[in-house]
């Protein structure tokens, strides 16, 4: 039997499926793990199931030990765990891709629908308590029929987002490493463009990329100059994809029409200025909440460590 350290409270589905196995042990409290009691924790552990709070890099493997096996995270972004350190160690790193992207779709698609609409202006005034009463030109806002949505990053959420867009109406272009499957592309009406056409085109731009060196600040001040003075910025992927202080700015002076954000540069910190603008959606990462999504990335998890240390290829590695 092996030991699995579970670094934060978990869905029990996949604590039950881990405990008909291994010894689990698994920190209870919501909040976050402190680093040193994770480096305490961690020793001697055979698995570690990790979530995107916690780092997971070389001082941290060398804590659990050579005996450390495979580190799955909860989550389908891993830009917490240093891959290399791991493949170095012969640690397994896996991730739960699939199981979250509608939700996160739909996330990111209800920010679309609160920035264009100016939902949450209208429930903000409601909440308020200030009069108010209907008007030919009170809170308004942009449809969405006929406009064109620029997907940055095409994988499995950018593809779900931009199924969404298109029932809607919606033109898409999108911009990716690669060439998505043509029949999906034909399907969706989607066309491939760089970065900077995507930014001059598009009404609604929605990132959706992978967060890495290469895409740090990928959205900063020179991409907000070159998008429409009409345009929406949507990020559901990792906050510091874009620059928040650009980003700000260009709101502050209405360089662009409105933004909806999910995830920050600085996560849980946002930028101050974003919190006393009207023309941004803020929401506290929840792409992935709920029961059903949650539970099958915890499961999904345990499925990857199981897979480990039975001696199977995981379903999930990283690669």
């Amino acid at each position: 039997m092996s030991r699995v350290v579970v670094t934060g409270p978990i869905p029990d589905a996949a604590i039950e499926k881990l405990r008909a196995a291994h010894e689990v042990e698994m920190w209870p409290d919501p909040e976050p793990i402190g680093r040193e009691e994770l480096m305490r924790r961690v020793a001697g552990a055979d698995a570690v199931v990790s979530l995107l709070t916690e780092r997971i890099d070389a001082e941290l493997l060398d804590a659990a030990g050579p005996q450390l096996k495979v580190v799955a995270n909860v989550a389908v972004g891993y830009d917490n765990i240093d891959v290399p350190a791991c493949s170095e160690r012969d640690v397994v790193a896996t991730n739960t891709p699939g199981v979250l992207t509608d939700a996160t779709a739909d996330i990111a698609f209800g920010l679309i629908l609160m920035a264009t609409r100016r939902l949450g202006e209208g429930e903000r005034l409601i909440r308020s308590g200030q009069d108010w009463k209907w008007g030919m030109f009170f809170l308004l806002g942009s449809g969405l029929q006929g406009k064109t949505l620029g997907v940055v990053g095409m994988g499995g959420i950018g593809q779900a987002t931009a199924r969404r867009a298109k029932a809607f109406g919606m033109e898409v272009v999108y911009q990716s490493r690669s060439e998505i499957d043509p029949g999906i592309a034909a399907a969706l009406g989607a066309r491939r463009v760089e970065l900077d056409e995507l930014l001059a085109v598009s009404d609604v731009v929605s990132v959706h990329c992978p967060y890495g060196p290469a895409t740090h600040h990928l959205i900063g001040a020179e991409q907000l100059a070159a998008m429409k003075d009409s345009a929406y910025l949507v990020n559901t992927a990792r906050g510091p994809i874009v620059d928040e202080a650009a980003l700000a700015a260009a709101l502050r002076e209405n360089r662009i029409a409105g933004a909806g954000l999910d995830v920050y540069e600085h996560e849980p910190q946002v930028h101050p200025e974003l919190l006393e603008l009207d023309n941004v959606v803020l929401v506290p990462h929840l792409g992935s909440a709920t029961v059903e999504t949650r539970t099958a990335m915890a499961v999904l998890a345990a499925d990857n460590v199981l897979a480990v240390l039975g001696g199977q290829r995981p379903p999930t590695p990283i690669k």
